[in-house]
């Protein structure tokens, strides 16, 4: 059985449409309609005309998509996609932090899950963040940003503002240290260095710059280095060496980089769950109206 044509065929037959994350592994990113960051992936299922999204990441982003479209099937190849970061912050520390500062707002990394959002005021993303921080809320308003202490520390610092941070982390980069990135400058001098804004502070300061995944993929292709130290999961290397052919990319720690569950999908579960309509992503809808409110205003500011 030739695997891909039977994705293709049964793509055809549902009237689906396949979302990849760019940290996937490779063939299942070639097999992706459209491959992407957590802000892309999400413009995406809001503006697909397909009946079936099939969403290879992990378990948040596959509920983000059934969120902002909840009158289509959604379907995660493999449901045991989790994030750590996510399972760092459950509803009952939430309330507390919330019971703390009762006058704050609310801003919740997307990395989480839909009753953590559906308490919040705003969702921002990794691209994001740093706009919304300037954009979303007034000068003098206090602002819970969860569950990630380094995109939240980020964010706090460029857009000159406080947040009271829940201590969440994503383990994959935050694994990276500032010693790390100068080794990497030593093996490759010529290239720039492209951290992610889930790294430390420390890490981000010792690069050249702090992107999403979606941001280092547009500023590559513009850039006129021609050699580049990527300091996020692995199949980021893949997706931009694909894109960019006539340039090299590192990754800053070859073999450590990489999150297991983003790597569980693969095109055998991709077909299976296509030919058995498997694994459906299910929200209960009171919980999801209220984490789609946080959504869609931050699409609406992404928007403006």
């Amino acid at each position: 059985m030739d695997i891909v044509s039977e994705i293709k065929r049964l793509k055809r037959e549902r009237n689906a449409v396949i979302l990849a994350h760019n940290y996937q592994l490779p063939e299942v990113q070639d097999i992706a309609d459209y491959n992407g960051d957590s802000l892309g992936l999400s413009i995406e299922a809001g503006k697909t005309k397909a009946d079936v999204i099939v969403f290879c990441g992990v378990w948040f982003m596959a509920e983000t998509a059934k969120i902002i479209s909840p009158e289509k099937t959604v379907l995660i190849p493999d449901p045991g996609a989790g994030c750590p970061m996510a399972d760092m912050l459950n509803l009952t520390q939430l309330k507390a932090l919330k019971e703390a500062h009762p006058a704050a707002k609310l801003m919740c990394y997307v990395n989480s899950s839909v009753e953590v959002k559906a308490e919040c005021d705003l969702c921002c993303t990794s691209a994001n963040a740093v706009d919304l921080a300037l954009k979303a809320f007034l000068p003098q308003e206090e602002v819970i940003f969860v569950p990630d202490k380094n995109l939240a520390a980020y964010a706090a610092r460029e857009a000159g503002r406080p947040f009271i941070i829940h201590p969440g982390f994503c383990p994959t980069h935050n694994r990276i240290q500032a010693a790390h990135v100068q080794a990497a400058r030593d093996l490759h001098p010529k290239a720039e260095v492209l951290v992610h804004p889930e790294c430390t502070l420390e890490v981000i300061d010792a690069a050249d710059k702090a992107l999403s995944t979606g941001q280092m993929a547009s500023y590559v292709s513009r850039s006129a280095s021609k050699e580049f130290i990527i300091g996020t999961e692995e199949g980021m290397v893949y997706r931009l060496q694909k894109d960019n052919p006539g340039k090299a990319f590192y990754p800053l720690l070859p073999g450590m980089m990489i999150c297991p569950n983003m790597k569980k999908i693969t095109l055998n579960k991709v077909y299976e769950a296509l030919r058995d309509m498997r694994f459906e992503v299910k929200v209960d809808e009171e919980i999801a109206s209220r984490a789609r409110k946080a959504i869609s205003r931050m699409l609406e500011f992404t928007d403006s």
